[in-house]
Parts: C-alpha cells; sequence; structure tokens
C-alpha cells in the first residue's frame, strides 16, 4: 500500500515523464478499483489552471478509474496543456474521456444584467468542448490559444500590480512567487492569493504573528484565523477581501477585460471542437429566461450545455434549494426540447467541492438520462474527431439522428491502447466504417 501511495503521490510531480511512468506502474499493479457505475465527471480541472489537491491530468483520470466512473473530462481555464497526457492516460486505463476548456468573455447581448459571473454585467463562463489536438504552432488555431493564455497572463499581473500597494509587508513578484506554484506557467487569480499567504508566513515566521497580521489585513480576530492558517478557509478569506469583488485590488471588468463571445465560438468552430453555454443557477438577471439565453448562444454556435448541478441542489437554505432545483430542471428540460448535449461536472478547483455527482441521489436521479446522452455525445464526438477527422459540429446530420448517431459511439467500451491502434492502422475511412458497425453492435469490432 505504501509504494501504491508513493505512486499516487508521483502523479502530482511537475515533471511529466515522472507522471507517465508512475501511471504506467499503478495501471500495472493488481490495484483493487470500484466497480463501473454510471457516475461521471466531464468538468474536472487539473493542476494546468488550478486544482484544490493539486491533481494533474494522469491523476484525475487514475482517481476517476479507480472510482469506476463511466466518464471523465479535463477542463482547464485557457490551455490545453493537459490534453495529451489526459487522454492518453484514459487510454491506458480504459476510461471513456474528453478535453474542454474554459475561459470568460463579454456578451453584449447581456451587457446590462448579470449571467454566470455575479456582480460583472455582460461578463460570462464558456467552454470549448471535445478538443482532440493541441493547435500546431504557426496555425491561426494556435495564435488564438496563445492569447487566451497570454491575456490571462496579463490579466494576473494587473490584478498582482494592484494589490501589492495595498500589502506592502507580503508584496510578491508575478514570476518569482506565482508562476513555481504552476507545472506550465499558466497560473490562475487561487495561485496569486496562495502566493499572498505563502509570503505572508515567510514574513512573519510564527503562526501567532502570522495569525495577527491577516487579522490587521482581514479585520478578523487573531483568534479565529491562526486554527485555519493552513487550511483553504484562510485562501477564500484573501481572496475575497483583495481579490474579488469589493476587495482591494478589484476592478469591475468592462467590454474590454475579456474577448467577445462570437470571437471565442468561432475560434472553438475552428479547432472542430464544441462551442459550450455554461449555466449558474438560473437566478441571475441573464438566466431569468433560460431559453431565450440558450436560443442567444446557439444562434452564434454554440452547440452544448454545461452545468455544474451540486451548485443547484446542495444548498442548506430551503427556499433557496426549492428554487434553484426547479431552475436546474428547467434548463435540463428546455436543453433537451432543443437537442442540445449537457455536460455536468463538478470543477474541483476548490476545496470541499464533491468527487462526483450522484447520480442517483434524490435530485439527480431524474435527470441521469440527459447527462448520460450529453456525456456519451461528449465521448462520441472525441472518439470520432481522432480517429476519423468527423467532428459533431461539422456533421451535418439533423439534430436528433446526429446525437443518436454520436451517442451510440461514446456508449462503446472505452477506447484502450489495443483499439486505439487498430483504428489508427485501419486509416479514416475505414475506422469509420468499423466504428459505425461497433456501434450499431455495442461491442467493438475493430
Amino acid at each position: 500500500m505504501r509504494d501504491i501511495t508513493a505512486l499516487e503521490s508521483r502523479l502530482d510531480d511537475f515533471n511529466p515523464q515522472a507522471r507517465r511512468e508512475a501511471l504506467e506502474s499503478l495501471a500495472a499493479a493488481d490495484v483493487p478499483s470500484a466497480p463501473a457505475t454510471d457516475n461521471l465527471n466531464m468538468h474536472f480541472h487539473s493542476f494546468f489552471s488550478y486544482n484544490a489537491d493539486g491533481w494533474s491530468p494522469s491523476h484525475i483520470s487514475w482517481a476517476a478509474h479507480q472510482a469506476g466512473l463511466y466518464a471523465a473530462g479535463l477542463c482547464d481555464f485557457d490551455v490545453l496543456d493537459g490534453l495529451e497526457e489526459f487522454l492518453a492516460a484514459g487510454q491506458l486505463l480504459g476510461l471513456r474521456s474528453t478535453v474542454n476548456l474554459e475561459t470568460r468573455v463579454y456578451l453584449k447581448e447581456y451587457a446590462d444584467v448579470d449571467i454566470t459571473s455575479p456582480g460583472e454585467p455582460g461578463v460570462t463562463y464558456i467552454m470549448g468542448a471535445g478538443f482532440v489536438t493541441v493547435p500546431p504552432p504557426g496555425t491561426s488555431q494556435a495564435a488564438g490559444l496563445c492569447a487566451y493564455r497570454d491575456a490571462a497572463c496579463a490579466r494576473n499581473v494587473d490584478l498582482v500590480n494592484r494589490i501589492n500597494p495595498h500589502v506592502p509587508d507580503i508584496a510578491i513578484d508575478y514570476e518569482l512567487d506565482v508562476l513555481p506554484l504552476t507545472p506550465l506557467n499558466a497560473a490562475t487569480e487561487r495561485h496569486i492569493i496562495r502566493a499572498y499567504v505563502n509570503k505572508a508566513a515567510e514574513v512573519n515566521g510564527s503562526p501567532e504573528r502570522t495569525a495577527r497580521f491577516w487579522s490587521d489585513i482581514l479585520g478578523k480576530p487573531a483568534a479565529d484565523i491562526e486554527p485555519i492558517l493552513n487550511s483553504p478557509d484562510l485562501e477564500e478569506l484573501v481572496r475575497s477581501k483583495l481579490a474579488k469583488r469589493g476587495g482591494l485590488g478589484y476592478v469591475q471588468p468592462s467590454e474590454d477585460t475579456f474577448p467577445p463571445v462570437d470571437d471565442f465560438i468561432q475560434w472553438v468552430l475552428s479547432c472542430d471542437a464544441i462551442p459550450m453555454i455554461t449555466w449558474l443557477d438560473g437566478t441571475s438577471g441573464g438566466e431569468e429566461d433560460g431559453r431565450a439565453m440558450l436560443e442567444c448562444m446557439v444562434a452564434k454556435g454554440a452547440a452544448a450545455l454545461n452545468i455544474i448541478p451540486d451548485r443547484n441542489w446542495n444548498i442548506k437554505d430551503p427556499e433557496a434549494r426549492e428554487t434553484k432545483v426547479r431552475k436546474l430542471r428547467e434548463i435540463v428540460a428546455i436543453a433537451d426540447d432543443m437537442n442540445l448535449p449537457i455536460n455536468i461536472g463538478t470543477e474541483m478547483n476548490k476545496s470541499g467541492l464533491p468527487f462526483v455527482d450522484d447520480l442517483g441521489g434524490p435530485v439527480l436521479k431524474d435527470l441521469r438520462e440527459s447527462f448520460l446522452r450529453g456525456a456519451r455525445i461528449m465521448v462520441g464526438h472525441t472518439v470520432l474527431a481522432r480517429f476519423v477527422g468527423m467532428s459533431y459540429v461539422a456533421c451535418d446530420m439533423d439534430l436528433p439522428r446526429k446525437n443518436a448517431f454520436f451517442e451510440s459511439v461514446g456508449a462503446l467500451p472505452a477506447v484502450n491502447d489495443p483499439i486505439a491502434e487498430a483504428l489508427t492502422k485501419l486509416g479514416p475511412d475505414m475506422a469509420m466504417q468499423r466504428i459505425s458497425e461497433s456501434a450499431a453492435a455495442g461491442v467493438w469490432r475493430v
């Protein structure tokens, strides 16, 4: 067991070769796993953007495999750095896998109302789903990807420059204090906050002095802060005080802060990936009329919907829970009526989030088939795009027929190394024939 634990810890090494060797050793070991389930998580953030546990794509794939998940999806902010690793890990372990990218954009049609970014009218999260290759250098797609990464970096540097004057005793250097916390220099706001927390501990030395320091900044008793110095709770408090709306370094975003939604959708389409709408909880002004929001985004080229179910039902307040559960059911029904595949997950970019949604639970069991159908379509797109060059968005079938076909491909057992090798050797035309025959039979025939 100690050897397995040591191997699992190496899955998060910043050295990609160390991660691959650890995963191969784990795959070869006789490690018991949970029975296969219908539960799935198609929205995992990794340490290439921010994972609360510091997990790499390999670690996510391994944990999903061990938990018996039906499928898993990687989703990092502004980068595709984990794409090849995640697809390779899923192939090694026999796990249905997809890769997504998330960012924020500006939606001018909703400039006067909040959408999915509370307190920031016109700003919404958005995703591209089902990427199967990193855009080759020199292409317009690669330039677009680089632009998203660079823009995120510029926003981060600006944030640090706004915060530092307010906390001169723990002022940080972005390159020296923040970037080393990441494997490939794609930092997030949460990395910045961790850097400030680290610097405060370094400068103040003892827990008592560090607690007193944060007491002055946060306006809370030092006795309340000292017990949480080494917990995510402190980082959440610091983030709220330094970076979030009303914080010392916060600046209200404008139309120029984030790229236009239309530009992002066109970039995703050019990558043969699936532009994906994101849903918060239905209570914002922008989401009040769910069908209108989806129709607006579909008219721009979006073709799927992402939901984080846990935030829509796992709520203590009974009245708020009732409202958000009703809104969740409504948006799922609307998406189904519009033939929009639904992608779900838990993100895992904040401490305390569940590893996976329980699709047999009291709320989600009624939505289970919609969520499974969406996952299968995403996996089917990934398989067809990888081995045939056929993407969901470029397929000219009518929507019901297209969804049924891609779902049937995604319902096949996961592509493992032998199946991938066989499909590659067949070439696109013959691979398409074999995949279609396999999907009709429900078993691989390669």
